[in-house]
């Protein structure tokens, strides 16, 4: 079946006074909203690498014969598993943003 073309394949925006779709309305609050659990894995995995989040995270697929793709199907399937990773991207993205240095935008000293 051809996928539909033209003014017809995006679909019309909400009627004033109607709700926003819940896609369209994002998660403001939510700092993992869009990143993609590929994407957090394949970070963590360059971060600690896959023997210090086999260390972190004590789960077969980090420990034994560690894999992008077999840690993603593992952590699809295990919603335990998947909300440690979750937390230690955060925990890893604090203490990246910790280890930074401050910038301050201070207005320069008057002469």
């Amino acid at each position: 079946m051809p996928l539909p073309s033209g003014p017809s394949a995006v679909p019309p925006p909400a009627a004033p006074g109607q709700p926003e779709p819940a896609a369209a309305q994002g998660q403001p609050g939510n700092p993992l909203h869009g990143v993609k659990l590929e994407t957090i894995v394949t970070a963590l995995a360059a971060h600690y690498g896959w023997d210090g989040l086999g260390q972190r995270i004590n789960i077969r697929c980090f420990t034994s014969e560690p894999s992008v793709a077999s840690s993603l199907k593992f952590l699809r399937k295990t919603p335990w598993a998947r909300e440690k990773v979750e937390g230690l991207y955060l925990f890893m993205l604090r203490d990246i943003r910790r280890s930074s240095p401050v910038a301050h935008n201070f207005p320069p000293p008057r002469a």
